[in-house]
């Protein structure tokens, strides 16, 4: 019974972390769109104007945001969106089943952002600074 106490104290930490690495790894498709870092899409940057170039906007953006935590749950609910729209432009004509369609890592950080959407950034995060400046 101790170890179910324990979890719930560590929870909003362990949430902080896992928001703190997934905005650094987001961030990071982002560059590779946009700058083509990382060998780029295809060796190369894609085009600014374009739905990958406005994704990598997103990514370029959002990522940081997610990583700092701050705005962190709008910031969350738009990239949740944008992960699910590109699941379905990109990946599932391929496919129903991500394994198949390559589509993983989508619907991986489609739901991870969803999930901090409604539990929010967690103690390690600007947003948590901020409420506890204003309060």
């Amino acid at each position: 019974m101790a170890h179910q106490t324990a979890i719930p104290s560590v929870e909003p930490w362990v949430r902080s972390l896992l928001r703190i690495v997934v905005g650094f790894t987001f961030s990071l498709h982002g560059l590779q769109k946009l700058f083509g870092m990382f060998g780029g899409i295809g060796g190369h940057r894609v085009p600014f104007f374009s739905l990958l170039g406005l994704a990598g906007v997103l990514e370029t953006i959002g990522g940081p945001l997610i990583l700092l935590g701050l705005f962190t749950m709008p910031v969350a609910f738009i990239l949740s969106g944008e992960m699910a729209v590109a699941y379905f432009i990109q990946h599932y004509p391929r496919g129903f089943l991500p394994i198949s369609n390559g589509g993983e890592l989508a619907v991986l950080y489609c739901f991870i952002f969803f999930y901090l959407f409604s539990a929010g950034p967690g103690p390690a995060s600007l947003d948590h600074w901020v409420r506890k400046k204003a309060g």
